[in-house]
Order: structure tokens, then sequence, then C-alpha cells
């Protein structure tokens, strides 16, 4: 899907989950009520997040088990990614790496530049900006694969002049 849009519509109660590419293309890839009773529910009322581990989640108004509304989830095939918390800082700046499946990672880059990085969860790695670092992705190699930030951290510089 990557740069695809994904959202919602709630003019109906079956309203559908879909994706827009680029050129155009519509393409639905969930309706809502289509399970007995609407279990499933109705009527999205906020935009899809995407989570760590590639897949999209959010609240329902009405349906689910009781009738007062769900959190959906929705696997579209995007794989797993880590998050940076804040999303730049200068070298030297300790940093949160957030994702799914962080024990035993082996590795920490920022645009290449290895990291010196503590894992304190599943989900969670701290981290400080190398010397060296540049704008670029963060990467954190873990025994099961390479996951890659979402969006390029931002290596700020102690001297950048005011405008």
């Amino acid at each position: 899907m990557g740069k695809n849009a994904i959202s919602r519509v709630s003019a109906k109660s079956e309203s559908p989950v879909f994706e827009i590419t680029p050129e155009g293309k519509f393409t639905t890839l969930y309706n809502f009520c289509s399970q007995q009773n609407c279990d499933d529910g109705t009527e999205p009322y906020a935009g899809p997040v995407q989570a760590t581990n590639g897949n999209f989640h959010g609240p329902i108004r009405f349906g689910g088990t009781y009738g007062d509304g769900t959190i959906y989830s929705l696997a579209v095939g995007l794989g797993p990614f880590v998050e940076t918390v804040p999303v730049s800082g200068n070298v030297g700046t300790a940093i949160i790496i957030l994702g799914n499946n962080l024990i035993g990672a082996t590795n920490v880059t920022f645009n290449g530049s290895a990291a010196k990085f503590k894992i304190v969860s599943s989900s969670e790695i701290t981290a400080t900006v190398p010397s060296g670092a540049t704008t670029g992705n963060v990467e954190v190699k873990t025994p099961a694969r390479t996951l890659i930030s979402n969006m390029n951290f931002r290596v700020s510089s102690h001297f950048e002049a005011p405008y």
C-alpha cells in the first residue's frame, strides 16, 4: 500500500475502510456491519491509526458485544516498523524507540551510524543519537528481522541559524 491513503466513510452504517492509490484507484478493504448483529461495529468515527506491527486500528461508535462500540484492527499486509519519540534531536539526545518483538535486538543505527542502546521491554528501546548521525531512517536489527522507522529521524544541530 505504500503511500496510498487509507480512510473511512461514516455516511451509512455499513461504512467501509478503503484505500485510494495516488492514481485514484478506490478499493474497499472492509465493510463494517458485515457480521451477525453488527458485532464488528458500525460508524467508524475517527481515522485509522497504524500500530508498529503494521496493522491499522480505529474506534467504532456502535456495535460490538454490548452494542456500545468497539475498536477494530485491520491487517492489510504491511510489515512492522519502529517509531521514535521524539522524531528529532541533537547528537547525544536520549530517545525512545517503539516497536514489537524488540527483545534480543543486536544493533540500532541512525542513518547508518551505530548507537548505544538499552532494551527496556519487548516494545521499547532507549538509545542515544550517536556522533556522526545524520537525518534518515532509524534501524533496529533483531534476531528475526531489521525494523526500519516509519519516518526519518531528523538530526538537528546545536548551531542552527534562526530565521
